[in-house]
């Protein structure tokens, strides 16, 4: 007997107050994740010395590509907990290991105190925040796809990716906080750049408490058939949606984490723009991609789901080359905020809709382990990867290679889009 949907009656405020509270922690988890590679650019020489800054930025952004190959594994443990023990718990568990991640680069020592063991400690945080991310990635899919109603699904799953970006923006808004009011640029180098992970645990810790007050979204209170729950064997009877997943995944995770993560050093690195120049034009576009996901979480409840992920394979298709380019030879700010600005529009096609989309794939029994698994497991060998990639090809004086991998990546999903069934109509959230 696969697990049940909660059936006890909510009101709008009960079911508005579980997704907050689920997202909340969804949005510090995400802080975490992104404040590595917002204050990148700071703690780089800390962990690597080094005088060439490519070479900086390219053993930190493998160190960014390793917590990725930990999610897989944090997919499948986290996603085998919540289907067999409740998405609370998971949900909960997920945001200590952040904490405790966020933490230790907080006070790792640097190169020149402990040699070589300073980036083995940085690799040893981004591998438990590998894990953690992992895990909350498929729990919070799910888990705010059950609780909203069929009606507005698309909403209020796109929440999911608000707090994301929510997560992004946060870590970028410290970042200009401290370069702009507090600290000057060697501080920053010196010592500041340990103040946002500071936080970012202690975040960690407050939503863990939070979250142990949000409402459970399926019935787990049977555990005669606990253990026929969250199991690869089970996984194993889905396998056209398993593949669907990593399929509709993977040219929406290259071009979010280029369009997002890996521009603000874009832009400082490859157009020469200032740190500060740079970071303000992510925080700004960011901000507007953020309003974008729930516009297009609602569209999708009009018109379906496959719509705007077909719009997305065509326009991204079509743009991600000239947008790139362009962009690499502007030094204009606002022409810069508004390449990546047309981008992040095409990219919402994906990323507002892309946890439901997964969730409305799976019975609840193993909802979960089938969203967060194969997801991670696209997102670590594609999403991940993508930075160091667009580094490494600079570094071998071949940037132009980077922006026709994305475009690829784009296509190669785009076929799936195009012969994949509108979950919207058939969902398996209501079965």
């Amino acid at each position: 007997m696969p697990a049940k949907p909660i059936t006890t009656p909510q009101t709008t405020g009960e079911r508005i107050r579980s997704i907050i509270g689920g997202s909340l922690g969804n949005l510090v988890e995400w802080y975490d994740w992104y404040v590595y590679t917002a204050f990148s650019l700071y703690f780089s020489g800390v962990f690597f010395p080094t005088d060439n800054q490519t070479v900086q930025l390219l053993n930190t952004a493998g160190i960014f590509a390793i917590g990725f190959l930990m999610r897989p594994i944090g997919g499948w443990l986290m996603g085998t907990y919540a289907d067999r023990h409740g998405r609370k718990a998971a949900l909960t568990f997920s945001v200590l290991l952040m904490s405790v991640g966020s933490l230790l680069i907080a006070v790792a020592p640097g190169y020149k105190q402990i040699g070589v063991a300073a980036p083995l400690l940085l690799m040893l945080a981004r591998i438990i925040q590998g894990l953690s991310v992992g895990g909350e990635y498929g729990t919070s899919a799910t888990y705010l796809s059950e609780m909203a109603t069929k009606k507005h699904r698309g909403f209020y799953s796109s929440f999911q990716y608000v707090t994301l970006i929510m997560g992004q923006l946060l870590a970028l808004g410290v970042l200009v906080l401290l370069q702009q009011a507090f600290l000057s640029d060697k501080q920053l180098h010196q010592w500041g750049w340990r103040i946002p992970f500071a936080i970012g645990a202690v975040l960690a810790i407050t939503v863990m408490y939070l979250r142990r007050s949000i409402r459970e979204s399926v019935n787990i209170d049977d555990k005669e058939t606990r253990s026929s729950r969250g199991t690869i064997k089970a996984l194993a009877e889905h396998p056209k949606a398993v593949f669907t997943v990593i399929g509709l995944t993977v040219g929406g995770t290259v071009a979010f984490y280029t369009f997002t993560t890996y521009m603000q050093k874009f832009l400082v690195n490859t157009s020469g723009l200032s740190k500060p120049a740079a970071t303000l034009i992510s925080t700004l576009t960011l901000a507007g991609f953020m309003v974008l996901q729930p516009v297009f979480g609602l569209l999708s409840d009009k018109i379906g789901r496959k719509p705007l992920l077909i719009g997305f394979g065509v326009l991204g298709a079509l743009t991600t080359v000239p947008i790139l380019t362009t962009l690499s030879h502007t030094k204009d700010t606002w022409i810069a905020f508004a390449l990546i600005m047309a981008a992040l529009i095409i990219v919402s096609g994906y990323t507002s809709i892309n946890a439901v989309v997964k969730a409305e794939l799976f019975p609840a029994n193993v909802r979960a382990l089938g969203v967060g698994f194969p997801y991670a497991i696209a997102v670590s060998l594609f999403g991940g990867t993508a930075e160091y990639i667009a580094l490494y090809l600079k570094r071998i004086k071949h940037p132009e290679l980077f922006f026709w991998y994305v475009t690829i990546c784009i296509l190669l999903s785009l076929i799936l889009y195009v012969t994949m069934n509108d979950t919207r109509k058939h969902s398996k959230i209501e079965d």
